[in-house]
């Protein structure tokens, strides 16, 4: 294992700096990087307020998306973080336009998500059709589903094996949390089905697909190496970064741990211990002391 001092880059320390002061947008994994469960990291405040004193832009993205936007505002808000809803971009959202785009008539979806997502999904003009063997669906969202009831999740897996669309929003196992238990997410949801019924989603949204950056490309006209995703998750946050071509910083404040970060086939532009970090090393490339 190569050693480790806060944070550790496969860049000398010139070029570090160098990448960090051409840094327009920080994208910001949630669960595991700026807080973990309802404890908010000591670091996260002084680390946005750093951002935003050098021009920074910051978003939220989230593979979790078992909570609205409104929901989500409402956990930072109580967190004593402020943003705003185009602050925010969660699978749910980034599933929403993918059915749009790809499948336009698509209007009855089979949900397996919290009542918070499905209602994000009938803002957006969808149904929600009922676990019901008449009541065929167009397509089959499975979901980071903390209700999910076990005749849901049968209904879900016939339908799967009758062919129906299947789309899952994010590939994450587990969940983050600092309670003493395993959240069980939607990636190990979706194993269950396949196991099942021998078939994969069609497609898995959310991080890593690249997709999940180009709402930011698009909107503050960037590059993509302007960009930094920051987040605690060598499968989601730093393969998307290295899929979209930005940069990708990984914090050991969640769920990896710089064994398996030491074992990536793609490793992480920089590690760092925490966001504080992080925020420490943009204030030097900037030449704050």
């Amino acid at each position: 294992m190569s050693t480790f001092n806060r944070y550790r880059s496969i860049y000398s320390h010139d070029e570090l700096m160098e990448r960090l002061r051409n840094l327009r947008h920080v994208a910001l994994d949630m669960d595991g990087t700026i807080y973990m469960g309802m404890s908010l990291f000591p670091y996260t405040k002084p680390f946005l307020s750093g951002l935003r004193e050098k021009g920074v832009n910051y978003s939220f993205l989230t593979n979790n998306p078992s909570k609205c936007i409104a929901d989500y505002l409402h956990k930072l808000e109580v967190l004593g973080i402020e943003a705003t809803e185009e602050e925010m971009y969660t699978t749910a959202l980034a599933t929403i336009d993918y059915i749009k785009t790809n499948y336009p008539s698509a209007k009855r979806l089979f949900l397996l998500g919290t009542p918070s997502m499905i209602s994000e999904f009938e803002k957006a003009g969808f149904e929600s059709t009922a676990d019901d063997a008449n009541d065929v669906p167009d397509v089959i969202v499975a979901a980071f589903d903390m209700t999910l009831e076990y005749s849901r999740l049968c209904r879900a897996a016939w339908w799967v094996s009758q062919g129906v669309p299947y789309i899952a929003t994010n590939p994450d196992r587990v969940c983050p949390t600092d309670q003493p238990v395993v959240l069980v997410d939607c990636g190990s949801i979706c194993a269950c089905i396949e196991h099942a019924t021998g078939r994969k989603p069609d497609i898995t949204l959310g991080k890593p697909d690249p997709n999940m950056l180009s709402g930011i490309v698009n909107r503050y006209g960037l590059q993509p190496d302007q960009i930094a995703m920051v987040g605690d998750r060598i499968y989601t946050d730093i393969e998307m970064a290295h899929n979209a071509n930005a940069f990708g910083v990984l914090v050991l404040s969640g769920e990896t741990t710089l064994e398996v970060a030491d074992a990536a086939a793609r490793q992480p532009h920089l590690i760092a211990e925490n966001i504080g970090v992080l925020g420490e090393l943009i204030a030097e490339a900037h030449g704050v002391k």
